[in-house]
């Protein structure tokens, strides 16, 4: 696995995360019918918030990114993307298991939402997220905090 590290994200990062996005969901979208080029970045771009998003740099470039939004019971991970590179080789576990064990010291239930039919899914499968709810394009997971951190 590369050498890699997350930092506070900018405004100046939406364009870069907006453009990662669109590369990384499209197959998924286009699979569910839904791939727009232009909504995709949009989306991103509408609901970007660069206190609750870290970059991920790979070498000192921006490798990818993800958040974690305070919500009233928990927090929503979102914009959790890697470049495709460097998808597969323990990254993705790594940012995600840095962000999980912070959110179990506190206590804190975690919740996110994947597409359907999503290799991802797997991902959060194995860390503890469980389907809540399903539509025709999201699957909606959440995890409780893991009690042995929690507790210790």
């Amino acid at each position: 696995m590369a050498d890699w590290k997350m930092r506070s994200a900018s405004v100046a990062d939406v364009e870069a995360v907006a453009e990662l996005r669109a590369l990384v969901l499209r197959a998924d979208l286009e699979r569910l019918g839904r791939y727009d080029e232009q909504r995709v970045r949009q989306r991103l771009r509408d609901g970007f918030a660069p206190a609750h998003t870290w970059a991920i740099e790979v070498d000192g470039a921006f490798a990818g990114c993800v958040s974690l939004r305070p919500a009233e019971d928990g927090h929503w991970l979102e914009h959790f993307y890697l470049a495709p590179h460097l998808q597969g080789a323990g990254m993705g576990t790594a940012v995600l298991r840095e962000l999980l064990e912070r959110c179990d010291r506190d206590g804190t239930v975690v919740r996110l939402n994947v597409l359907r039919g999503s290799p991802a899914r797997r991902l959060y499968e194995r860390h503890g997220f469980t389907r809540e709810t399903e539509g025709p394009v999201d699957v909606f997971m959440v995890r409780e905090p893991a009690a042995a951190v929690r507790d210790s």
